[in-house]
């Protein structure tokens, strides 16, 4: 008799475990999915105190170089996962299916990919920020072109849009640009990146192209504590992204 007192606890309890909201810690969750006849290898960062029932801005990361896992670990641990998680927003980065780079035939996923994370979490306005770095930020340009709709801001880091026409920076042209390239970067990065960002502000985009003084083409002022820079970039499209 004595126990059957804290029966209602008991009961009591285990209802409010159950109709709690799904709020977890941050988490970095790999994941795959199959797009067609393609299988994609992502990850996916959830910020901290992450509620399925509540929505979050989100990011597309592209890594840079080969587009591999590796290159996945390495945007999310160098410049957005430590930011995203404080911030509340979700990141979801994926690797280049069958090693075909994201501005070639690896754009195949899209935009059924895009259309298969919406469905798994709540992404406010239904559209991604995507960035990246080097391989990764000419991705960036790549995709957000293909696939407008998806899309608030493209930012590479550095990066410009591969194989350019007025047709293809004028699919980019409502959203917001955040372009940054090393000052002793090599390469063709500094004037491509120069006459893009000039053709956009032309169309009235918000347009930024800053070049990182001091910086090789390995972005330091973009990682770790100075991370917040690109969310900062982010935060901007809140305010629209026409002059």
């Amino acid at each position: 008799m004595q126990n059957t007192k804290w029966m209602p606890l008991l009961f009591a309890a285990v209802a409010v475990a159950v109709l709690a909201p799904c709020v977890v810690r941050a988490e970095l969750l790999e994941k795959t999915k199959k797009v067609g006849a393609t299988t994609v290898r992502y990850k996916v960062v959830l910020p901290n105190g992450y509620d399925a029932a509540k929505s979050y801005p989100a990011i597309l990361a592209l890594g840079g170089g080969p587009q591999t896992m590796n290159t996945v670990d390495s945007v999310l641990n160098r410049n957005l996962r430590a930011e995203a998680e404080k911030r509340g927003y979700i990141v979801v980065a994926p690797a280049a299916p069958d090693d075909d780079l994201f501005f070639e035939e690896g754009a195949r996923i899209f935009p059924e990919f895009l259309k298969m994370i919406l469905a798994d979490y709540k992404i406010q306005d239904n559209k991604f920020h995507i960035a990246g770095p080097s391989n990764g930020g000419i991705a960036a340009f790549h995709v957000a072109a293909l696939n407008p709709q998806y899309f608030l801001s493209v930012t590479a880091f550095p990066g410009y849009m591969w194989q350019p026409s007025t047709a293809r920076l004028q699919a980019i042209s409502k959203m917001c640009v955040f372009m940054y390239v090393g000052e002793h970067d090599p390469y063709m990065w500094h004037s491509e990146m120069k006459k893009e960002a000039e053709f956009l502000r032309s169309k009235g985009t918000v347009a930024r192209y800053s070049v990182e003084q001091g910086q090789p083409h390995r972005l330091e002022t973009l990682a770790g504590d100075h991370a917040g820079r690109l969310f900062e970039g982010f935060e901007e499209t809140k305010k629209g992204c026409s002059r």
